[in-house]
């Protein structure tokens, strides 16, 4: 028996996860993601399909962000017609953020198409896939609940762990048999979460793996701590409301949104900042809070023990609105400060964001704060490097307003909580590591700390190599 793996996204940059575990010429999918980054080069990589969809006997979702879930419709789309599996948190989410791609593609080529007829100009932009295309690729979707085995092959088992990253997050430990003697186990970590988040439960301990393909995000970087985070959030609350401005936070509409809504919650209950009407505005983030609110079995204790047993909703206070149609986003804009706007997307790369950062970059009683990973050449990565200004819709926008930055809500594991997650898990059969999911700075430190550490094969995945397992 054959067993081998390779990667088609993800590899030496951190979107576009895509990986292939081939079991005697048998290919099972883990994770399609969209790229993120520049817009031209993103629409050509996600377009490329470099492996054929009949081929493929199963498809493993890890979680549902974007950058790991956002392209299943366009391979259904293509020709694949297997099952899809998955937690079913990350069902639920999965169907809403691929269906909220669907509307935002249908959006963008209107708008290119009326562009194009203003110029006099031929347009040839399609979206990647539709509304219709999303929901054929939900029905495909299997929900599988943590630790409940199940055979996806006829000699392959997959098995999901909590990853505590998201709501529904899993890594996927992934069984060949060869025989009844023989078997050869693979994790995949998909997103790897930190202990002690808010709502969601610790990541799992690791499995005894033969092999591990590890993300690396934050393979070079230390998070704050918790009461740091909340240190931090309390200062520049405070200072807005001396300056009368606004907060602008871009925040992905899953897991950062609630979490950012759980401290706020905790700060003003506890009188430590003033109270300052917050504005969710994005449509997903409203509709993913709601999913929260139907999947308590991945809330960690704290969380289940006050909405379940005590009624508290952690999701909903007195300053609180959600924001339901453009109109009432739009009026965001002439009213007046101190407020706080939190909207998606988290690399401000599309949706309602782009329109608060157009109307509020510019001005110095404002705040930007970043609170989540912008991977290269988006928008939030040239707003969190500096930049003096930004194109915003085809305009630049001069950087007024302030830029600040709490890395204590990145739901990924630092280096420092890889290692300890590694030392704590169970190693007794592990051959080999391989990095995925981090860009070249990050893998090399995260290669460098775990052989430091004693971990003795640690690989950083290329794009063009296929890694035999067996």
């Amino acid at each position: 028996m054959s067993v081998s793996f390779y990667s088609l996204g993800a590899v030496e940059e951190v979107t576009g996860s895509k990986h292939v575990l081939e079991v005697d010429g048998r290919s099972f999918l883990i994770d399609y993601g969209a790229f993120q980054g520049k817009r031209a080069v993103a629409d050509r990589k996600n377009r490329q399909i470099d492996i054929s969809p009949d081929k493929i006997e199963a498809v493993i979702l890890t979680h549902a962000h974007y950058d790991h879930c956002g392209l299943l419709p366009y391979l259904v789309k293509n020709g694949y017609r297997g099952n899809i599996y998955a937690t079913p948190a990350t069902r639920s989410l999965a169907n809403l953020i691929m269906m909220d791609s669907a509307h935002i593609q249908a959006r963008d080529a209107e708008f290119l198409r009326k562009k194009a007829k203003e110029k006099g100009k031929e347009f040839d932009w399609e979206p990647l896939f539709t509304e219709s295309d999303v929901t054929v690729t939900s029905n495909q979707m299997v929900g599988i609940s943590y630790h409940r085995p199940i055979f996806i092959g006829p000699d392959v088992k997959l098995e999901f762990f909590d990853a505590g990253h998201i709501l529904g997050s899993a890594m996927a430990l992934i069984t060949v048999y060869e025989g009844k003697e023989n078997e050869v186990r693979i994790l995949f970590t998909g997103d790897l979460g930190r202990k002690n988040k808010p709502i969601i439960r610790d990541p799992d301990p690791m499995p005894a793996a033969d092999y591990l393909v590890l993300e690396s995000t934050y393979g070079n970087r230390l998070h704050e701590s918790h009461d740091e985070a909340m240190a931090g959030l309390g200062r520049i609350a405070t200072d807005i409301v001396k300056t009368g401005g606004k907060i602008i936070i871009p925040s992905f509409a899953v897991e950062r949104t609630q979490e950012l809504i759980y401290y706020f919650h905790l700060l003003q209950d506890a009188g430590a900042v003033p109270e300052i009407p917050i504005f969710i505005d994005s449509p997903m983030a409203v509709n993913a809070t709601s999913i929260f609110q139907v999947h308590p079995e991945c809330y960690d204790k704290e969380t289940y023990d006050a909405f379940l047993k005590h009624h508290k909703n952690p999701f909903g206070f007195n300053m609180l609105s959600f924001i339901s149609n453009v109109e009432e986003s739009k009026a965001l804009n002439d009213r007046k400060g101190p407020m706080i706007i939190i909207s998606a997307d988290g690399m401000c790369e599309a949706g309602r964001i782009l329109h608060h950062l157009a109307n509020n970059i510019g001005r110095k009683e404002n705040t930007i704060l970043i609170v989540g990973y912008m991977a290269e050449n988006t928008l939030g990565r040239r707003i969190k490097n500096g930049a003096d200004e930004v194109k915003i819709f085809g305009e630049m926008h001069p950087v007024r307003a302030k830029i600040e930055e709490i890395n204590a809500f990145s739901a990924h594991a630092d280096y420092k909580e890889i290692g300890e997650w590694l030392d704590e898990g169970d190693d007794s059969r592990l051959k080999g590591i391989f990095l995925v999911h981090g860009e070249p700075d990050a893998q090399s430190a995260l290669k460098k700390y775990l052989l430091n550490d004693g971990w003795t094969s640690v690989e950083t995945v290329k794009a063009d190599q296929i890694y035999t397992l067996r």
